[in-house]
């Protein structure tokens, strides 16, 4: 334990003129705790969204049959079929640290680390994190929110590693979302009058916050420099919050909370994702449609079987239909999240035009619970680096972690490795 100088309450307050700044738990509170720190500002503005699905898809149904630029779309794909500019398929890779014996259990967590899950941080501190926090850590801090983790599932899913042993909540409450996005406060009114109160506090208690450091032993003071650092962060989100000009955006009312109707659930996360890239709130988002191993009734399709039961296909056609209806059914509702941005002008072309999404499962054939080939469909051009309109077919145990780092390299990220990576997919 680290020696402190002085014992202090637990409920010891930064007060200044009209402020007051709680404090993290300290040594000299005893117990000791620690504080999250805020990370430097990011750079030019390319965007991320990595939105996935479980228990894989019935293979040829997704995979067209041709390759190259002159091939005909796939059954499960055919709702992406206006936006086939910018769509790129990508077949033939294989997760090979994402198989386990425990598929369901780490299915999730695997797909876009792709690192055996109890090698986590072994040798490589950043073994584990996922694709999505490495961008947030060079493209997510000019925004308010460095990145947003989101689900459908009924329940929680493990999509986005921030270290290798802290999983990211995921929320699938679409009001709590929409006040995230833009603020605690049902209308635009009063999102405006809530930010308008909330003015900067640091300053206010600078000097107490100072006579405070010199009575902490070291550690303590390590821990509220990062403390008061966090709150720094929190001042710039909200100070970029009020300057943001969303004059051009309709936004609408907070919605209720989560509806029972799954297609309007859908739609609900997906409209708030494209409004977060569209007014620049995040560059970095996750989605999980669904957890693996669910028990989701698609009854809006006319099927009752359970998700997870009916995965477990055994070969039987009736049964491999079924699912080929609701994987079409996901493409389907996540086109509409790409016809938004399609839709959205900005400078130098569309926010599609602009945005790298990974739209996929880290689940091949449900049946087999195997990792290869893994269903993997690029929408947006990535400023013109990505071609789009083709579909790419590798050898047998190309390696998926390639494609992940490819997406990188096509928007300038300087991250060289992820997994088992061994190079880039130059025809991307």
């Amino acid at each position: 334990m680290s020696l402190f100088k002085k014992h202090i309450s637990r409920r010891t307050v930064l007060k200044g003129v009209g402020a007051t700044i709680a404090l993290p738990l300290l040594d000299a509170m005893n117990p000791a705790a620690t504080a999250w720190a805020a990370t430097p500002a990011g750079s030019a503005p390319r965007r991320f969204a990595f939105v996935g699905f479980p228990h894989g898809a019935i293979m040829d149904r997704w995979s067209p049959k041709q390759t190259g630029s002159n091939y005909e779309m796939s059954t499960i794909l055919e709702p992406l079929s206006p936006f086939r500019e910018h769509l790129t398929i990508v077949s033939g890779l294989r997760n090979k640290p994402g198989e386990t014996p425990e598929p369901h259990a780490y299915i999730e967590s695997t797909w876009l680390n792709c690192v055996k899950p109890w090698e986590h941080g072994v040798t490589n501190p950043d073994a584990g994190v996922t694709a999505d926090q490495l961008a947030a850590r060079h493209i997510g801090q000019e925004t308010r929110l460095p990145s947003l983790e989101l689900t459908t599932s009924q329940v929680g899913a493990r999509l986005a590693w921030r270290t290798p042993t802290q999983p990211l909540p995921q929320e699938g409450n679409p009001r709590a979302v929409f006040q995230k996005l833009f603020g605690q406060g049902d209308t635009d009114a009063e999102r405006a009058a809530i930010l308008h109160e909330t003015g900067s506090i640091l300053d206010r208690v600078k000097g107490q916050a100072a006579r405070l450091q010199t009575s902490l032993g070291v550690r303590d003071r390590v821990v509220v420099s990062d403390y008061l650092d966090s709150v720094r962060e929190i001042e710039r989100r909200v100070q970029m919050a009020e300057k943001q000009d969303m004059t051009t955006l309709q936004i609408p009312d907070a919605p209720v909370g989560t509806p029972t109707d799954i297609t309007e659930h859908f739609k609900l996360m997906f409209d708030l994702m494209a409004l977060a890239f569209q007014a620049d709130i995040t560059r970095v988002m996750t989605l999980s449609m669904d957890h693996e191993a669910s028990m989701r009734t698609y009854t809006n399709l006319g099927i009752a079987e359970g998700f997870h039961p009916l995965s477990h296909h055994g070969n039987n056609p009736q049964k491999q239909e079924k699912l080929v209806q609701i994987q079409t059914y996901h493409t389907l509702v996540f086109s509409k999240f790409v016809e938004r941005l399609a839709k959205a002008e900005e400078a130098g072309g569309t926010v599609l035009d602009h945005s790298t999404i990974l739209f996929g499962s880290n689940m091949s054939n449900s049946d087999k619970h195997n990792n290869d080939p893994l269903p993997a469909a690029i929408l947006g051009h990535a400023h013109g680096r990505i071609k789009g309109g083709q579909h790419l077919k590798y050898p047998q145990d190309s390696r998926f972690a390639d494609l992940l780092v490819t997406l990188f390299d096509r928007n300038n990220i300087p991250v060289e490795k992820l997994g088992d990576s061994g190079g880039i997919l130059s025809e991307v």
